[in-house]
């Protein structure tokens, strides 16, 4: 890439873009606002959320391998 040209992503205005929530109709609106929240959660508590989450469906995974596997042992 010489000099005078750039990269196109260069040339897109990326200050104050404001997301989904600009095109987002009117009657999901309340939907859309429980996705924000949502988002804003995962931004502030994102690790512990995660790990968890992998906890919880660890153990539903063993009880259920180990239902399973009574039932056909």
């Amino acid at each position: 890439m010489s000099a005078t040209d750039e990269a196109p992503e260069d040339s897109v205005d990326t200050e104050n873009v404001g997301g989904l929530g600009e095109i987002v109709p009117e009657p999901l609106e309340p939907a859309w606002r429980y996705v924000e929240r949502f988002q804003a959660f995962r931004d502030t508590h994102g690790e512990t959320y995660t790990k968890a989450l992998e906890a919880i469906v660890a153990v539903v995974l063993t009880a259920g391998y180990l239902y399973w596997a009574t039932l056909y042992l």
